[in-house]
C-alpha cells in the first residue's frame, strides 16, 4: 500500500498553510494497493519529536472508519465527530477534534510529522473523540497493511 499527498512529497517540508500558523487544514491524501478484504482504513498523524518538549509523542489527527472504497481525503476535513457520512474522529493532543497541524516551539528544530494509514479487516465500534490509545486498542489484530508519509515543520 502507497499514501501520497499532492501538497508535499515524502521527508519533506508541509506547507504553511497546513500549519497552526497557516489556514491550519488537513492536507490531501491519497493512497493505492490497499488489500483486496480491506473493510475500512484508519489513519493516525503524530508528531514523535515533540517527546522531547511535551514529554510525549504528539497526536495530531485520529480518523477511521474511512469507507474501504475510499481512495483518498481531500483537504480541509471539517472539524466534526463524522465526516465522509461514516467516518470518526478522535481528540488529538490539545485535545481538540479532528485535524489540527504541526506547531513546534520556535527555535526547536525540524519536527518530522508522520501520516500513517491502515488498512483494517473491520470496521470499528468506537465511538467519535477517542484517544489514539482507544484506536490502536481497537485495530489490535485488525490491520491488514499499513503507508506512511512523513512532512517535516520548524518554526524559526
Amino acid at each position: 500500500m502507497k499514501l501520497s499527498g499532492p501538497s508535499f512529497q515524502h521527508n519533506q517540508p508541509i506547507p504553511s498553510k497546513f500549519t497552526g500558523e497557516g489556514a491550519d487544514v488537513s492536507p490531501a491524501l491519497k493512497w493505492e494497493g490497499a488489500p483486496v478484504d480491506t473493510k475500512s482504513f484508519a489513519l493516525i498523524c503524530d508528531d514523535p519529536d515533540a517527546m522531547s518538549v511535551a514529554g510525549r509523542v504528539w497526536d495530531h489527527w485520529l480518523i477511521w472508519n474511512i469507507p474501504a472504497t475510499a481512495t483518498e481525503l481531500a483537504e480541509n476535513v471539517e472539524k466534526k465527530e463524522t465526516v465522509l457520512g461514516v467516518a470518526k474522529q478522535g481528540m488529538n493532543g490539545w485535545p481538540r477534534l479532528g485535524y489540527n497541524g504541526p506547531m513546534p516551539p520556535p527555535g526547536h528544530g525540524v519536527h518530522h510529522y508522520i501520516f500513517k494509514l491502515y488498512a483494517l479487516d473491520t470496521v470499528l465500534s468506537l465511538p467519535a473523540q477517542a484517544t489514539k490509545k482507544q484506536l490502536l486498542d481497537a485495530m489490535k489484530g485488525h490491520v491488514l497493511a499499513e503507508a506512511e508519509l512523513v512532512g517535516t515543520y520548524e518554526r524559526k
